[in-house]
């Protein structure tokens, strides 16, 4: 993992107009709707809301915007039904894509998706065609200039409380965790005052492809912008090395 660590592209995220902040708040307002309806309104006996809660926080959600969101979810009966659907393809040179969606419309999610990879010179495979190149993990990452702690001992500390792995990068300390140890991890930090520029689970690559040519990476940026300005779209996971 060393070296693949996608930290300045978070941040660089998180830099992004209101118009991008708008869309992640969209992104963990259906996430908030989902974990409440399938698990209850309490974080406290919910731990699918908890985590969700704690990359909201991260993303700097106002705590009355996050409130409500789990207010409307719990209260209104006929509130919008999302269901999960996620899509693999390929991108320019065999780049693989897998693109996780919430959504009320699956045909019209569906189609966005084919269109986006379509514009940018890719193509939506079968179920699994790519997914066997990534591995499903819990990632949280801690930038450096937020937390500041000898990297030997904060290893041990974060092995202890049940992760995997634990990268010392540049600019922040990546952790690793299975997807079944990840909420117990991060709450542990958690209860540590640790802060974490980014939590949650995720598909990583077990390795990564260059992309050279310059008609290349204008096509696979095309496919992600269209991509990101899809509502229905939660998570888009590549293994690009940008």
């Amino acid at each position: 993992m060393s070296g693949h660590s996608k930290f300045a592209n978070i941040k660089h995220k998180k830099e992004k107009n209101d118009a991008a902040k708008g869309k992640i708040f969209t992104i963990i307002g259906r996430e908030i709707a989902v974990a409440v309806k399938e698990g209850g309104a309490d974080p406290a006996n919910n731990s699918r809301l908890r985590d969700v809660i704690a990359k909201a926080k991260a993303n700097n959600m106002p705590n009355d915007t996050i409130d409500r969101g789990i207010k409307k979810a719990a209260g209104d009966a006929n509130s919008v039904n999302y269901e999960h659907a996620v899509y693999e393809g390929y991108g320019p040179s065999g780049t693989a894509i897998i693109v996780e969606t919430l959504t009320d419309n699956k045909n019209r999610t569906a189609a966005n998706v084919r269109n986006a990879f379509t514009k940018g010179g890719g193509n939506v495979g079968t179920p699994g065609c790519v997914s066997y190149m990534f591995d499903e993990k819990g990632q949280i990452l801690i930038d450096k200039e937020e937390y500041s702690a000898d990297p030997d001992e904060f290893m041990m500390t974060v092995i202890d409380a049940g992760a995997e792995d634990f990268v010392d990068n540049e600019d922040s300390f990546e952790i690793l965790t299975s997807p079944d140890m990840f909420s117990e991890v991060r709450e542990k930090l958690e209860k540590l005052g640790v802060p974490m520029a980014e939590a949650e689970v995720k598909m990583i690559p077990q390795n990564y492809v260059s992309l050279t040519n310059e008609d290349d990476i204008k096509k696979i940026n095309k496919i992600f912008d269209l991509l990101d300005a899809e509502d229905d779209v939660q998570n888009v996971f590549h293994n690009w090395d940008e």
